[in-house]
């Protein structure tokens, strides 16, 4: 069968609605496995847009695993699977991003911290404890402490036991990191901010090395509120200096729609 496409309107992202119209056709199985999408040329004289748009809105089908390209043969719908997981990031503002991905990891942090306490070893513990020696000698040697910031979480992370939390948290790393780098710059702007930080790591590893899991649940969920508080508390001046610049991988990682 073949598929007759409709010119596209004016106006919103051309890329994103012609990815969008695609998609549609590929879940509905009209453009079934196997099928290989109309030419380059077709679609842009059907869509009525430029080869640019055409070429965007592929390449998005492809970073959602929906078709693959066969070279010298033209792009094939693949097998639909599971949806991978995708973000919409919608008129996101660097501030915003942060603050959202932050909330992500509250979710994560406090169950990950939560089953670390019922589940570490002694061997977990000294992992622990070793990663928070790092972090405050990466910050007392001018370091920012992102990269040993995001081991002491791994590290109880990997106390939790649990494969899928583990997975989900490294497949979010690439925007974790991101907003970490954010926290963590505008945190060391302020003695007592950098304090607050410390305070919170310890309180929550004492936790986890008491067995203590609603204690650590709660002190996971407080380090990251007190996360989004210091972001929001965060002089105006730094958002349109260095958090910005921080901040906009983090944002043009996602997926855009305007």
């Amino acid at each position: 069968m073949t598929i007759q496409f409709k010119s596209i309107t004016p106006g919103a992202c051309l890329s994103d609605q012609v990815a969008d119209v695609l998609t549609a056709e590929i879940r509905a199985g009209r453009l079934a496995q196997g099928d290989k999408l109309p030419t380059e040329a077709v679609l842009v004289e059907q869509f009525s847009v430029s080869r640019t748009v055409v070429r965007e809105a592929v390449s998005r089908l492809k970073s959602l695993g929906l078709v693959d390209s066969r070279q010298g043969s033209g792009v094939y719908v693949k097998e639909v699977g599971f949806s991978p997981l995708n973000f919409d990031a919608k008129s996101a503002l660097s501030k915003q991003a942060v603050i959202q991905m932050v909330e992500v990891r509250r979710a994560l942090e406090a169950e990950v911290a939560g089953l670390a306490a019922q589940r570490r070893t002694q061997t977990d513990i000294k992992r622990i404890r070793r990663s928070i020696t790092l972090l405050g000698k990466a910050v007392q040697a001018g370091g920012d402490g992102v990269d040993e910031d995001v081991q002491y979480h791994r590290a109880i992370a990997e106390a939790a036991r649990n494969p899928f939390l583990i997975g989900t948290l490294e497949y979010l790393g690439q925007f974790l990191q991101g907003a970490t780098r954010v926290t963590r710059a505008n945190e060391a702007r302020q003695a007592d901010f950098a304090r607050q930080v410390c305070d919170e790591h310890d309180m929550i590893s004492r936790a986890i090395e008491a067995g203590d899991a609603a204690a650590a649940r709660m002190a996971a969920t407080r380090h990251m509120d007190n996360a989004i508080k210091r972001i929001e508390q965060a002089d105006p001046a730094f958002w349109q200096q260095a958090g910005v610049k921080l901040a906009r991988p983090l944002v043009s990682g996602l997926t855009l729609k305007s």
